[in-house]
C-alpha cells in the first residue's frame, strides 16, 4: 500500500535578494521554516519577477537559473539550484488552468528567478525536491485569487504552493535605510498583519485603497501580488493563517506567511 500524501499548507514569503545570503539572520529563518513544513512531493513557485500572460509554465526537465539582476557581486552568478524539474506537476496545472477556462502557454527554457530560487537555496538546500515555476498573468487581485483556487487542489497531492513577493516594496527605502523603517512601511505591514489575522480578505484585495500609504508600499503591486494566489490556494485554512517570518529588511516589511 502507498500513503497518501500529506496535504500541504500555502506560502507567500519575502524573498529578499541575493544578498539574503549574507543576512546574519534571515536564513536560518527560512530554514527553520522549511525544517518545520511536512517533505514537499514538489514545489510550485510563482514570483514577482515573472509576469507573462496567458499564465507561462516554465522549464521542466533541466531546470536553469535566471540571473536577474544586475551590479551585484560576481559570487551571486555563480550559485547554483540543480532542482529536478516537475513535468508532471505542469500537466496536473495546465490540465486544471485550461479546465477551468484559463489559457496557458508553455515557456520551457525559462528558469527559476531570483524570487524563487534564492529563498529556496535556504529552505531547501539540498536541490532534491522537484520545483516548477509560472508566471502570474495579471496583477490583478482577484484574477490571482481565482487562479489559485484553481490550483488548490495540488496541496492534497503534496505540492507546496508558494507566492514569493514582498510584504513592502518600495525601493526608495533603500536610500534610508540607515534612518530606520518608513513609517509607511511599518503602517503598512501592520496593517496587513491585522486584516491577514482578521481574514479580512476584501480590505486585502482592495489594499491599494483601503491600507495605509498602500501606493507608498506598493508603488507598483507585483511583490505583494503572489500573495493573492496563496490566498486562493488556501482560502479555506484563512483560519489557520500566522506570520512565521516578520521585522524589516532595509526599511521593507520581510512578514512571510504560512495558510494550513
Amino acid at each position: 500500500m502507498t500513503t497518501a500524501p500529506e496535504r500541504m499548507p500555502a506560502l507567500y514569503l519575502s524573498h529578499g535578494a541575493p544578498p539574503l545570503a549574507d543576512d546574519p539572520v534571515w536564513p536560518a529563518e527560512l530554514a527553520a521554516w522549511a525544517a518545520d513544513l511536512p517533505r514537499p512531493k514538489a514545489i510550485l513557485i510563482v514570483s514577482a519577477h515573472w509576469e507573462e500572460a496567458p499564465l507561462a509554465i516554465g522549464a521542466t526537465t533541466t531546470v536553469p537559473l535566471v540571473y536577474d539582476f544586475w551590479g551585484f557581486p560576481e559570487h551571486y552568478y555563480r550559485v547554483r539550484y540543480p532542482a529536478p524539474g516537475a513535468p508532471t506537476l505542469a500537466e496536473d496545472v495546465r490540465k486544471l488552468l485550461r479546465g477551468a477556462g484559463h489559457p496557458v502557454q508553455d515557456v520551457p527554457d525559462r528558469g527559476l528567478d531570483h524570487g524563487a530560487y534564492v529563498p529556496l537555496v535556504e529552505m531547501f538546500p539540498g536541490a532534491d525536491i522537484p520545483v516548477l515555476q509560472v508566471s502570474m498573468p495579471t496583477l490583478e487581485p482577484e484574477r490571482l485569487l481565482e487562479i489559485g483556487r484553481r490550483l488548490a487542489p495540488l496541496r492534497d497531492e503534496g505540492v507546496l504552493i508558494v507566492g514569493s513577493g514582498f510584504f513592502t516594496h518600495n525601493l526608495a527605502a533603500l536610500r534610508y535605510a540607515a534612518h530606520g523603517t518608513p513609517s509607511w512601511s511599518a503602517e503598512f505591514d501592520d496593517w496587513g498583519r491585522r486584516a491577514l489575522d482578521g481574514q479580512d480578505v476584501d480590505a486585502l484585495l482592495d489594499f491599494e485603497h483601503t491600507a495605509p500609504a498602500g501606493q507608498l508600499a506598493h508603488p507598483r503591486t507585483e511583490h505583494f501580488a503572489p500573495l493573492f494566489v496563496t490566498l486562493g490556494a488556501a482560502e479555506s485554512d484563512l483560519g489557520h493563517q500566522r506570520s512565521i517570518i516578520d521585522g524589516f529588511w532595509m526599511g521593507l516589511a520581510k512578514r512571510s506567511i504560512q495558510l494550513g
